[in-house]
């Protein structure tokens, strides 16, 4: 369970909260892509896991060495479309190959690159670059429903605008895939913020957003998200591949409506 899954099931009346269910990975089934690397460069590793024995992968981790903690930790997990991951280049003694994730000239798109395409589709439905660094798969196809679906939801009664976040998670990491392009996994933050057409309206939180905003109406409010993705690129000019993302909602807030600010 995530810090932002704990505290919103922690907002949640008793009667509504689910029981919680860990997940957990099959070892045996885990397929380890660890890199060689170099004097004084981070250690880390990605591994594709399945929840189930003898299933195809279903979610990708990277795991990195902490040495001020003293341990290895999961450092992002992504869901994945589609159990079929790229060929990663191995050597003789089958270490994959780490690439550089950000301003890499031998890629078609660096990780910078692809989060300013992720957060464009969600802010514009891929108008400007989402469309253009990505080619149409499942997952990129998903952000642009949710820039879509969410964006008109409200009607002529309100607006909902998505839009960047000062991103606390800058680590990308990047495997050499056997065609000579890369599995590039980063992380990005964008926010949400709805907000009513005119006085007189509020919007009333639901039961998930109790813990942040209390049932308190609000004239707007802004959702705080951190995601991680998972994408291939080719080391030619060509489109990119969205293969996952994750996202989960990390904080809420917004304006009483004035009635209820005038009662506190």
């Amino acid at each position: 369970m995530s810090v932002s899954d704990y505290t919103e099931t922690e907002g949640l009346p008793a009667a509504d909260r689910k029981p919680y269910k860990p997940w957990s990975y099959d070892d045996a089934d885990a397929k380890l892509y660890i890199p060689r690397l170099g004097a004084g460069q981070d250690r880390w590793f990605a591994a594709a896991l399945s929840d189930q024995k003898g299933k195809a992968p279903s979610r990708l981790a990277v795991f990195a060495e902490r040495p001020q903690h003293k341990r290895w930790e999961m450092v992002s997990v992504v869901d994945l479309d589609s159990p079929k991951l790229p060929d990663i280049a191995l050597d003789h003694d089958g270490y994959a190959t780490a690439v550089a994730a950000d301003g890499n000239k031998h890629l078609a798109a660096d990780a910078n690159l692809l989060r300013t395409a992720v957060l464009d589709n969600f802010a514009t439905g891929g108008t400007h670059t989402g469309t253009k660094v990505f080619t149409p798969t499942t997952a990129s196809k998903r952000q642009i429903e949710v820039h879509d679906k969410t964006g008109t939801r409200f009607g002529d009664q309100g607006t909902t605008v998505f839009a960047g976040a000062a991103n606390r998670y800058k680590d990308a990491y990047a495997l050499k895939t056997a065609d000579g392009g890369a599995l590039v996994l980063f992380s990005h933050m964008h926010t949400q913020t709805d907000a009513v057409a005119h006085s007189g309206l509020q919007i009333n939180p639901g039961k998930e957003d109790r813990a942040w905003l209390h049932d308190v109406p609000r004239t707007s409010i802004t959702y705080i998200f951190v995601c991680n993705d998972a994408a291939t690129v080719p080391a030619k000019a060509a489109p990119s591949r969205l293969i996952g993302y994750t996202c989960a909602r990390t904080d809420a807030s917004g304006p009483p409506v004035p009635s209820w600010s005038e009662r506190v």
